[in-house]
């Protein structure tokens, strides 16, 4: 199964969260991502580390460490805006993401509310885990 992982996911598995779950999974052959997406994640590691009295050295090796692919933006530049009208006015912010799944015809797997009206297949982490069988 492929995946377009939204930057709460991978902040998750960068503590160790649930999501580690889901990252390190049998049936999950890829994982891709925006480089809008890594670049969100990068922004909010300050206040991970500092909420979860961790080093950011260790936050900023482990997000470099993350298996996803991060793919450019020119692979999915022409989705950009059916995923603007889709998503543009709940959350232009995820409108990178949701136009490189559009365009890899994948799932989105994030825990943001704003997907849910963008009409395309939507895993948050639980049922992620649900749909794997890792938990019932």
């Amino acid at each position: 199964m492929r995946l377009a992982a939204d930057a709460n996911v991978l902040l998750s598995a960068l503590i160790r969260g649930r999501a580690r779950l889901v990252l390190d999974h049998p049936k999950i052959s890829e994982i891709l991502t925006t480089e809008y997406t890594i670049a969100e994640v990068e922004e909010y590691i300050p206040i991970f580390a500092r909420k979860r009295r961790l080093p950011v050295d260790v936050l900023i090796l482990a997000a470099a460490s993350l298996p996803v692919t991060v793919v450019d933006r020119a692979n999915y530049a022409k989705k950009l805006p059916e995923a603007l009208r889709r998503i543009g006015g709940r959350d232009p912010d995820d409108a990178e993401l949701l136009a490189m799944a559009l365009h890899h015809t994948i799932p989105v797997w994030s825990n943001d509310k704003d997907f849910t009206s963008a009409s395309i297949e939507l895993f948050n982490t639980e049922d992620l885990l649900r749909h794997l069988g890792v938990i019932e």
